[in-house]
């Protein structure tokens, strides 16, 4: 008896140990991205031909330029880009997410239930660059037709309206699937005493269920704008790679992420100011999605239900 409790207390431990050690792992694995990214972005903004200012309020961005100058380094194009298509797309995908989601937890049979789900999560398996050319492929001529054809308005080939709209399509699944798992984990008894109250289905969902899956429903829309923030090869496929300070959706932008990848197929050697731009980017970009999943913890843990 002795023999099999001495036993078990070494397995506990042996797992225990090796539990802590992944855990240990994964934050040494974070902790070296984050001093790789910052030690170039770093080196990049000590150079003299670089000024931080300019950097974050400059409205010119030709990094690739053969004369250098801190005018030829202001990110707000970049920046303006990404938060625009980002917002586009979560305008998009956010109320047809959340749609879909309430849809599925409290009208869809069990039965439909279990097959519309999966085919909703088969669009988080297309990869990106095949999203990309759907974009550029049909979105784009139907923009250019409703625009250009029916209302007059010019359009660029590469626009951030045909990105923002097919990026909307790719975080769908997102927000849907984790909006549901919200909704679904509101304990039935809630649902039960509303209706006995003599409400309607719609005033259980929008009174009842939805501000008690509130704050899973959040992080459903803080994680898709992060996911719309990151992506890359559909919207440098689709935005084009024009970097310009413009709210008009209809024109080609340039996103960070976009950057990232044209200058990474360059030829910018290592080292060298042109590729540490890359890393001063990914710095920022770092930077405003960490904000946001800050933000995102912090109206999580505002609005959090707690059941028993």
């Amino acid at each position: 008896m002795k023999t099999r409790k001495r036993t078990r207390f070494y397995s506990e431990k042996f797992i225990s140990a090796i539990l802590f050690a992944c855990g240990i792992f994964s934050v040494l694995i974070t902790i070296g991205i984050i001093f790789s990214l910052f030690s170039e972005a770093v080196q990049f903004f000590l150079r003299p031909e670089v000024s931080l200012l300019k950097f974050f309020t400059g409205t010119t961005w030709r990094p690739l330029a053969s004369k250098v100058s801190p005018d030829n380094f202001g990110v707000l194009p970049l920046i303006t880009g990404t938060v625009m298509i980002a917002l586009i797309s979560a305008s998009i995908a956010v109320p047809l997410g959340l749609g879909s989601a309430i849809f599925l937890s409290e009208y869809a049979s069990e039965r439909l239930r279990s097959v519309l789900k999966p085919l909703t999560e088969i669009l988080a398996g297309i990869p990106s660059v095949v999203y990309g050319y759907f974009a550029i492929s049909f979105i784009t001529p139907l923009i250019q037709t409703i625009f250009e054809t029916w209302l007059g308005i010019d359009v660029s080939f590469f626009n951030a309206l045909s990105a923002s709209i097919v990026l909307a399509v790719m975080i769908i699944p997102t927000v849907a699937s984790i909006s549901e798992d919200a909704i679904r984990s509101v304990p039935q008894s809630l649902r039960a005493g509303a209706y006995s109250l003599g409400a309607t289905r719609f005033e259980v969902i929008t009174k009842v269920i939805l501000p008690a899956a509130l704050s899973g429903i959040l992080a459903a829309f803080i994680l898709a704008i992060s996911r719309a923030v990151g992506e890359t090869m559909a919207v440098t496929i689709a935005a084009g790679a024009t970097p310009r300070v413009t709210f008009n959706p209809l024109e080609s932008v340039q996103t960070m992420t976009a950057f990232i990848v044209q200058v990474s197929f360059g030829d910018a050697p290592s080292g060298s100011i042109n590729g540490q731009s890359i890393f001063a980017v990914g710095a920022t970009l770092f930077l405003m999605t960490f904000i946001m999943n800050v933000i995102s913890d912090l109206i999580m843990n505002k609005f959090r239900e707690v059941y028993e």
